[in-house]
């Protein structure tokens, strides 16, 4: 029989789960793998500039197909970059299967003084459901098997994989490694929740005079975005998600209303409700903890609760009806349990009210995005943008502030069509570039565009590299205000416009682009917006788009998110502007 390394089987593994890229940066310790990948046309090796870079690639992956990502790292500094690229996934509850390399087993698990050394094991416990050490060739398969089980069975997340390098060097008689095929080692199905309390579940919508369903993440996971539709149809619920859902629905459906900002119509909505049904989400800090003022009041309204992990049921407002289950399938039960107790309603009577409170907050945001000034306003760039892109254009956001303007103007009408930095509980910034990678990959056939601040994309700048040599045409547009925008809102609102740390020199974006072979063009007047991202597309390069945006404009709902963020601190009164007028004149 033929003699393999532990590289080969490694890389067997991962193309028995259809992987079909794997993202990294590479080391002499992972030669074998790579050797591996290179012999074998079903399974390709991106290499990126960066491990962090690496890991939002395969975190960008995972989102967007359902399948895990993969994300490798060479011992030692390879696998301290990937860590904060991994943490949004964690955070984000999103597959990925991280590999590093480490020193050989007879000089680790404790280390004897060898270079690069580290304790990788403890390194990654934090941000993953589960890691090990792989300490023996024939063990590959088996962990690797346990890894895509752990990363897919109940709430997905990354796991880890450590292999010393003597591992993947290391030879053996084929036939003394077994490969077998998913079904084999993890659940394929997705379990559904139980059926009495979806039979009380049922009931309860069916008596409620304002049903509302509020979704999270975990309805885009689990590919449960018709089933949401169908049950909102039926009962004629308004529909709200979650800033990790958006795409989840049309946000054009009669039903949807914008959530997540005082005053709007879809938070209306939410405390006026006498019956929640929360699908995937665990209303986090952006959904106010699903307490009041953004929600009812805890003893009278009711709360139905469905996760794929129990541990997210009741964790921030107590529920009434806990499910754990799919939410596609538990969904799928729940709407013909539902069928049993009312017929499909023909209106809501007071849903006009919420579209009417939602139009009248948007109007201010509409005519801001008018505004022909120079310095550009942010919202001219986000309207000028989503107007210029298809409908089914994948659109990737990374900032600060610029994550803030896009949610307010920035409509999303698909699933997998919408992944923000912000979309989650990580708030990384820098996940633009490769995220967009990951995204082009996905779907090489649509356009894919990238709002992004000009201090996030200065994280994976050089991945700019990455996508020009992988001839990849994305088209990215900054919004470029010289600063870290958000922290400097807070210092103008809060401290006299004191600034530290937050201010750049006046950077040419689009000449970095040129010079890593991108097309590239600063636009500082507003009607040169969409004629700029033309030929940005008619280049059939990946471009640049460097925006001169107006650093002194600030989201209107600045406080709300600094009071949500900053809950239990004193923060200052905001300082009046004719305070801020004094101190300039004196300066």
């Amino acid at each position: 029989m033929p003699r393999i390394t532990g590289g080969e089987v490694l890389k067997r593994c991962l193309i028995q789960e259809n992987v079909k890229y794997v993202f990294g940066v590479p080391g002499d310790q992972l030669y074998p793998f790579l050797d591996a990948v290179y012999k074998d046309e079903r399974i390709e090796f991106i290499m990126m500039r960066h491990e962090a870079a690496a890991a939002h690639a395969a975190d960008a992956w995972a989102r967007l197909t359902g399948k895990p990502g993969v994300c490798i790292g060479t011992v030692g500094p390879g696998a301290v970059n990937l860590v904060s690229g991994v943490y949004p996934a964690y955070a984000d509850s999103i597959p990925v299967i991280v590999i590093t390399a480490q020193n050989q087993t007879w000089q680790s698990y404790p280390d004897r003084g060898s270079q690069q050394a580290l304790d990788q094991l403890t390194l990654f416990k934090p941000v993953t459901k589960w890691n090990a050490v792989i300490n023996h060739w024939k063990r590959i398969p088996e962990l690797v098997h346990w890894a895509f089980r752990i990363a897919l069975t109940g709430r997905p997340g990354p796991v880890h994989l450590d292999i010393p390098s003597d591992i993947l060097y290391q030879t053996g008689e084929e036939d003394e490694v077994e490969f077998t095929p998913p079904p084999s080692y993890r659940p394929l199905a997705h379990p559904v929740g139980d059926t009495i309390l979806i039979d009380h579940a049922a009931r309860m919508l069916a008596e409620a005079e304002r049903p509302l369903i509020h979704i999270g993440g975990g309805v885009l996971r689990s590919g449960a975005t018709q089933e949401v539709i169908q049950l909102a149809e039926y009962l004629q619920a308004p529909i709200t998600t979650s800033v990790s859902s958006r795409g989840a629905v049309p946000e054009d459906h009669p039903l949807f209303l914008i959530s997540a900002c005082p005053g709007n119509g879809g938070i209306v909505a939410q405390i006026e409700a006498d019956v929640v049904l929360v699908v995937g989400c665990r209303l986090g800090a952006l959904d106010m903890w699903g307490r009041p003022p953004g929600w009812g009041e805890l003893n009278k309204q009711k709360i139905i609760q469905i996760d794929i992990s129990g541990e997210v049921i009741g964790l921030n407002r107590p529920v009434d009806i806990g499910i754990v289950g799919d939410a596609k399938s538990t969904l799928r039960s729940l709407l013909e349990a539902l069928k049993k107790y009312t017929p499909a309603r023909r209106e809501n009577k007071y849903l006009q009210d919420y579209k009417y409170i939602e139009k009248a907050w948007l109007r201010e945001f509409e005519e801001l995005s008018r505004l022909d000034i120079i310095p550009i306003h942010p919202l001219r760039v986000v309207r000028e943008v989503r107007e210029f892109f298809p409908r089914d254009a994948i659109a990737i956001i990374d900032g600060g502030n610029t994550s803030v303007w896009c949610f307010y103007l920035h409509r999303v009408y698909e699933p997998g069509t919408y992944l923000n930095c912000a979309s989650g509980d990580s708030g990384h910034l820098g996940t633009g570039i490769p995220y967009s990678i990951a995204a082009k990959l996905v779907y090489p056939d649509r356009q894919v565009y990238c709002i992004t601040g000009d201090g996030a994309f200065g994280f994976n700048i050089q991945e700019l590299e990455t996508i020009s040599r992988l001839k990849l045409q994305v088209i990215f547009i900054v919004m470029n205000d010289r600063a870290w925008g958000m922290i400097r809102s807070g210092q103008t609102l809060f401290y006299s416009r004191r600034y530290i740390g937050v201010d750049f020199t006046d950077v040419r974006y689009d000449k970095i682009a040129q010079a890593m072979n991108c097309y590239g063009e600063r636009v500082v007047e507003p009607r040169e917006i969409k004629p700029a991202l033309k030929r940005a597309v008619e280049s059939g390069l990946p471009a640049v788009i460097d925006v001169v945006v107006d650093r002194e404009s600030i989201p209107p709902d600045f406080k709300t998110l600094a009071a949500i963020w900053l809950e239990g601190c004193e923060i200052p009164e905001e300082v009046r502007v004719e305070e801020v007028e004094a101190l300039d004149n004196n300066r």
